[in-house]
C-alpha cells in the first residue's frame, strides 16, 4: 500500500490556472474521492499524479520518493477512464491480458464479478453491456496489481441504477485488494457514500478535505456548504440573536454581524402547515413537484424562492419553513 502525496502542485494551460498550488496527502490502502464542478481541476490533478500530465511546479511522491519526472509506465499506476477505453478487436480476455506477464485474467474477472467467467472472456466488448465492460475496465486495471489505483468519472456513463450498484462492487473490491485508490467524479452522492475521505475542489484549489462527514456536515466555505445537498442563498443580516432576511427575523446564536450570506439546505428544512403554526420563515408554497422517495416544494419568501424537502404533499397556499438553528450556515458577505 502506497501514501501519495502531491506538494505545491500548480499546472496552467495558457491563461487558465487548472491547479494553483496544491498540496494533498492520500492515505495507503484507503479510497479518497476527488470532487467538485466541471473545470475545478480534479481530472487534472489525478493526470497529474498519473504521468499524464507533466506539472509546471511541485512535487508528486510515492512513500516520499518523487516520481514528478518519471513517465506513467514507471510510477506503477493503472487508470480507469470515464469512456473504458477497451480495444473493440480484442475479446475480453485479452483486453486484461494486455500488458501482462503472468495471465492472471481469469482471477480478475472473477473479482469485478463479471458473471460467466470463462463465456464472458471470450466475447468482444461491443457485446457486452456498459456495467459489463466498466467491469472489464476494472479488472484490466487491478490485474497489474498497481501500487494506486486511479479512476476518473468511472461510473458517468451508465444509468441511475446500473450506477448505483457498481459503486457498492467499486467500494468492496477496493477493499478487498486494499490498493490506494484516488477516485474523480462530479456526482457528490457517489464521492459521500464510498470514499474514506472527500476532497473538494474549486478553480484549482482545495476547497475543503475530511471524512464524508466532516464536509457534508461541517462545511468550511460558503462553497461548500452550496455545493453539497441543495442549498438555498438567502442574503442577510447578522445581529446579536438574530439574523433578518426577506423582511423576517430568525433566531441566530452565531458570532457574526453585518451582512451575510446564508446558506439552508432543503433537506433540512420542513414546512409546519400555515404561516402561524411555528417560528419559522412564513411564506408562500407555489408548487411541488413529486421526485419519488421525497416531495420538493418552492416556497415564495419574500423576493426568494426556497427548496423545502418534504415527506408528503401539500396544497398551494401560505406555509411556514421550519428551519433548525443548528443547520443555519452562515458566512461573510461576497
Amino acid at each position: 500500500m502506497v501514501r501519495v502525496s502531491v506538494a505545491a502542485v500548480s499546472k496552467r494551460y495558457g491563461p487558465v490556472e487548472a491547479l494553483r498550488s496544491v498540496s494533498l496527502d492520500f492515505e495507503a490502502g484507503r479510497l479518497t474521492a476527488i470532487l467538485g464542478p466541471s473545470g475545478c481541476g480534479k481530472t487534472t490533478l489525478l493526470r497529474s499524479i498519473a504521468g499524464f500530465v507533466s506539472v509546471d511546479a511541485g512535487a508528486v511522491r510515492f512513500d516520499g520518493a518523487e516520481v514528478t519526472a518519471l513517465p506513467p509506465q514507471q510510477r506503477g499506476t493503472a487508470m480507469v477512464f470515464q469512456s473504458y477505453a477497451l480495444w473493440p478487436h480484442m475479446t475480453v480476455f485479452d483486453n486484461v491480458a494486455y500488458g501482462l506477464r503472468l495471465r492472471r485474467v481469469p482471477e480478475a474477472l472473477a473479482l469485478v464479478e463479471i458473471g460467466d467467467v470463462e463465456a464472458t472472456a471470450r466475447r468482444k466488448p461491443a457485446a457486452l453491456s456498459g456495467g459489463q465492460q466498466q467491469r472489464v475496465a476494472l479488472a484490466r486495471a487491478i490485474v497489474v496489481e498497481p501500487r494506486v489505483l486511479l479512476l476518473d468519472e468511472p461510473l458517468s456513463n451508465l444509468d441511475a441504477k446500473i450506477r448505483q450498484r457498481l459503486r457498492v462492487e467499486v467500494r468492496r473490491l477496493q477493499r478487498r485488494v486494499g490498493i490506494t485508490t484516488i477516485y474523480v467524479t462530479h456526482d457528490q452522492e457517489e464521492a459521500l457514500a464510498i470514499a474514506d475521505r472527500v476532497v473538494l475542489m474549486n478553480r484549482g484549489v482545495v476547497a475543503q478535505a475530511g471524512t464524508p462527514e466532516q464536509v457534508y456536515l461541517e462545511p468550511a466555505t460558503e462553497f461548500v456548504a452550496d455545493f453539497l445537498g441543495v442549498g438555498n442563498r438567502l442574503e442577510a443580516r447578522a445581529e446579536p440573536g438574530a439574523l433578518h432576511l426577506e423582511g423576517q427575523r430568525l433566531p441566530y446564536g452565531g458570532s457574526a454581524r453585518g451582512p451575510v450570506l446564508v446558506i439552508l439546505r432543503s433537506s433540512d428544512l420542513g414546512l409546519a402547515g400555515s404561516a402561524g403554526a411555528a417560528p419559522a420563515l412564513a411564506g408562500t408554497l407555489e408548487e411541488s413537484l413529486f421526485l419519488g422517495a421525497y416531495y420538493r416544494h418552492y416556497v415564495r419568501v419574500g423576493a426568494a424562492v426556497l427548496m423545502v424537502d418534504g415527506p408528503v404533499p401539500a396544497p398551494p397556499g401560505p406555509v411556514a419553513i421550519t428551519v433548525p438553528p443548528d443547520r443555519v450556515r452562515v458566512y461573510p458577505a461576497a
